[in-house]
């Protein structure tokens, strides 16, 4: 885009990482998008050039072998890979919500067990809170570790796992009992456990299967799993941080990172869709001229490209905190919020443009239109948001009665 969505105050060395990415956006992912996406594919070739961009390794400290770039890089990176594609933005959004997991509050040992082999690409994550029983309560959560010895025994099936297949370390949520009296509040009993695992389907370790590729609607390319433990034992130095009881909080600190990931995935979704739109327009004639001369086509451009630059701006403004080291519940809410629902009215404005085309799966916006549904769900629903931003509010603006 030459107009919208353009970030201020970009060091050059930011600049530069996002023309490498927009370039490879434009060459490699936009010409193969649909046609991988319509077979369920895999998108092996695009992966296999993020991981020589070193993409994987964006967010991971030099001393580890990545770029050490900031959440706004990273953000700003996913709203170009997501313009081209939204599934290869989600193949990067599980990767490092665990490597950010693990440098925020993995041990040492972890740290430098797996996040060089991450910043190369070489291990790829995913992580799992949800399970198929419970949407957005993470606090009835049923799958359990039980300690036995040196190590932990676990059980459960867990739900929407992207990477499920391709991952080779997983970070799962479940709850552990131990030393932790009965009525304890849920989210005080939960721990996250760092899973090694052969990628593939199957039983990919003695006690895990991973069954296969869940069919979705849109979001394909990408393989959304579950994942099933049946006496899977681990180690007891495969709990994140070393110390049970803690997962629910580390788990929440990755979704604030996953939830500026969603919003600008909704940005490059919206983005493509203008762009789509607007190009339509003053292609398409009726009734002697471009339909972009018509008023009411001009009025719905306004209106998609003012949604495109306040989710952008949002969008920064929640990755720009968290950089800062502030709390950044509220703007991540918000802005993944925003974000989501205006990505879904942009992509249905330019689907309507494209008129009788737009229901054809020869032209793009035809998948995009598939696709901006999961912004709705992902890393917690719209109600969930407000949820969010309804409590931080009563806490910023606390009457004193």
């Amino acid at each position: 885009m030459a107009r919208l969505a353009r970030t201020a105050g970009l060091t050059d060395v930011q600049q530069e990482i996002l023309s490498t990415v927009r370039d490879f956006v434009d060459k490699e992912i936009i010409p193969v998008a649909t046609e991988l996406e319509h077979r369920d594919e895999y998108p092996q070739q695009i992966v296999d050039g993020l991981k020589e961009l070193g993409l994987f390794g964006l967010m991971i400290p030099e001393e580890y072998g990545g770029l050490g770039e900031s959440l706004l890089t990273y953000a700003l990176c996913v709203e170009e890979i997501a313009r081209g594609w939204m599934s290869v933005s989600g193949i990067i959004n599980t990767h490092f919500i665990v490597a950010y997991m693990l440098k925020q509050h993995g041990t040492q040992e972890q740290k430098d067990h797996y996040l060089p082999r991450m910043a190369a690409g070489d291990v790829r994550g995913a992580f799992s809170m949800s399970e198929p029983a419970l949407g957005s309560d993470v606090s009835a959560i049923t799958s359990k570790a039980v300690r036995d010895g040196d190590e932990y025994v676990l059980n459960g099936q867990k739900m929407w796992l992207t990477n499920g297949g391709t991952s080779s370390l997983v970070a799962v949520l479940v709850r552990s009992d131990e030393g932790h009296p009965e009525g304890t509040a849920p989210h005080k009993s939960m721990t996250t456990f760092l899973i090694e695992k052969e990628p593939g389907f199957g039983e990919v370790r003695p006690g895990l299967t991973i069954p296969g590729k869940i069919d979705k609607m849109g979001y394909k390319g990408v393989d959304t799993t579950e994942l099933i433990m049946d006496g899977l034992r681990l180690p007891a130095g495969q709990v994140l941080g070393g110390v049970t009881g803690r997962g629910f909080y580390q788990m929440m600190d990755g979704v604030e990172v996953g939830r500026v990931n969603v919003a600008a995935r909704g940005c490059g979704v919206a983005q493509r869709a203008f762009e789509l739109g607007v190009r339509y327009a003053q292609q398409r004639h009726t009734f002697g001229k471009p339909i972009a001369q018509h008023q009411a086509i001009q009025f719905k451009l306004a209106e998609m490209a003012t949604k495109v630059e306040a989710a952008h701006a949002m969008m920064v403004n929640a990755a720009r905190k968290k950089d800062s080291g502030e709390r950044n519940d509220l703007e991540a809410g918000m802005a993944k919020y925003l974000a989501s629902e205006y990505c879904k009215e942009v992509v249905e404005d330019s689907f309507r443009i494209h008129g009788g085309y737009g229901f054809s799966k020869e032209y793009e916006i035809e998948r995009l239109y598939r696709e901006a549904p999961m912004l709705l769900i992902g890393e917690g629903t719209a109600e969930i948001q407000k949820m969010i931003i309804g409590r931080r509010l009563l806490e910023e603006y606390r009457f004193q009665g």
